[in-house]
């Protein structure tokens, strides 16, 4: 676009000042002329000429080259692109009736001296199964089904040993069993509505479970499996004493720092607890979620960088012990129900009741592909540990409400 500046006694016979350009993509030629008063005595003619630089146009040489002598030289277009993913996901297997109910839970349990990895799955029809993944990786062969609680499971875990795992009910009960010969090794109960997510400390010397209602996280020893000690969530300074809904905070998921030093919780109304786990104290909340923090993960390769996803479609990235939100991602259209990071730390998956798991590039901090295998709310995805060698390429899992169990390749 093109203004020119003439004294109403002078236009349209002199210019008095030099024309000054702008690009514009406008589809047509409109010329308007206009007077606008500048001091007493004095008015100023303004030409207004949008020229449409896009289209081929017709002029005769001669007032083309008169035409190109008054554009704005053409500046060379640089064409910014992001740096292309450098990881991916490809269905490897699907089991669309993996259990008769919703499937809640999911973990790797890491490969011991006789036998690879196994994918451990927890469901609402009050089974834990154990499967193979084959030699390669890529199939999903039941080994096992464990019948021993009374209501739906809600959480599975597996010790760093391989040796041990734990599933956690609604019917307030945890059961510790031996991997490959599921005998009961600790049966460990909680009050009603006290018994949710749980994880072993990266030594396996420790076993934590979410204590919903009771606002605590509960440690156990995984060596006489007695109570090592409670982590209670402080009572928010604004709440009185006796407003016990203010009070409380129910907490749904736990992470353990990859240093075994740290223990992250979330909550109900969207606040993240971390505690020193050697003092058994609090140390501080993070902040940024508004509605229930369904999981939480710490990088394998950062002790204080921790993940989140929660009920309000995002995912967070904080700085666990600096108190910080250092990246918030958003992609999913509905809850984001599990979170879990690749053993390389470069990107994260996530599941959500969309129906979608999602693949994210930390450095783009953007999900760069989408599996749509389920076709329900996923509850669950996992990451195979570097840790189960003999077996070619990374593996990611999920598990769904629509009783599905998907395998894919991570590379």
């Amino acid at each position: 676009m093109w203004f020119r500046l003439y004294s109403i006694d002078e236009a349209p016979t002199r210019r008095l000042e030099r024309p000054c350009c702008f690009r514009t993509t406008s589809l047509v030629v409109i010329v308007s002329v206009c007077l606008v008063p500048m001091s007493p005595g004095l008015e100023m003619v303004v030409v207004l000429t949008y020229v449409n630089h896009e289209q081929p146009t017709t002029l005769s040489s001669k007032k083309k080259r008169k035409h190109t002598a008054l554009k704005e030289p053409r500046k060379p277009k640089l064409h910014h692109r992001p740096p292309a993913p450098t990881m991916k996901l490809a269905g490897l297997k699907s089991l669309d009736s993996a259990h008769d109910d919703s499937i809640w839970a999911l973990t790797w349990v890491p490969p011991t001296g006789t036998r690879p990895a196994l994918l451990l799955t927890g469901s609402l029809d009050e089974t834990v199964r154990l499967w193979r993944t084959g030699e390669n990786g890529d199939e999903l062969v039941q080994e096992r089904t464990n019948k021993e609680h009374f209501l739906g499971v809600v959480s599975v875990a597996a010790h760093p040993s391989g040796v041990l795992a734990a599933s956690a009910s609604l019917d307030s009960f945890v059961r510790v069993f031996d991997v490959d010969t599921n005998g009961t090794v600790a049966k460990l109960e909680g009050a009603p509505s006290e018994v949710w997510q749980l994880q072993f400390d990266p030594k396996g010397t420790m076993l934590a479970v979410a204590g919903g209602s009771s606002a605590s996280v509960k440690l156990w020893d995984t060596t006489t499996w007695q109570l090592y000690g409670t982590l209670s969530i402080p009572r928010p300074e604004s709440s009185k004493p006796g407003n016990k809904v203010a009070s409380k905070k129910f907490v749904l998921s736990i992470a353990w720092s990859p240093d075994g030093k740290r223990i992250a919780c979330g909550s109900m109304d969207g606040t993240i607890s971390v505690f020193d786990v050697a003092r058994t104290k609090f140390l501080h909340h993070l902040e940024g979620h508004f509605m229930p923090v369904r999981s939480l993960a710490y990088s394998p390769i950062d002790r204080r960088l921790l993940f989140s996803a929660s009920d309000d479609a995002h995912v967070h990235m904080y700085d666990a012990d600096g108190k910080s939100l250092v990246g918030a991602m958003s992609g999913h259209a509905s809850w984001v129900l599990s979170v879990d990071p690749s053993p390389d730390g470069a990107a994260i998956a996530t599941g959500s009741s969309d129906h979608t798991v999602k693949l994210w590039d930390l450095n783009m901090r953007a999900a760069i592909q989408t599996m749509s295998n389920h076709k329900d709310q996923v509850w669950g995805v996992a990451f195979r540990p570097h840790s189960a060698s003999g077996v070619r390429g990374g593996r990611l899992a999920s598990v769904s409400d629509d009783k599905s169990l998907s395998l894919y390749d991570y590379s």
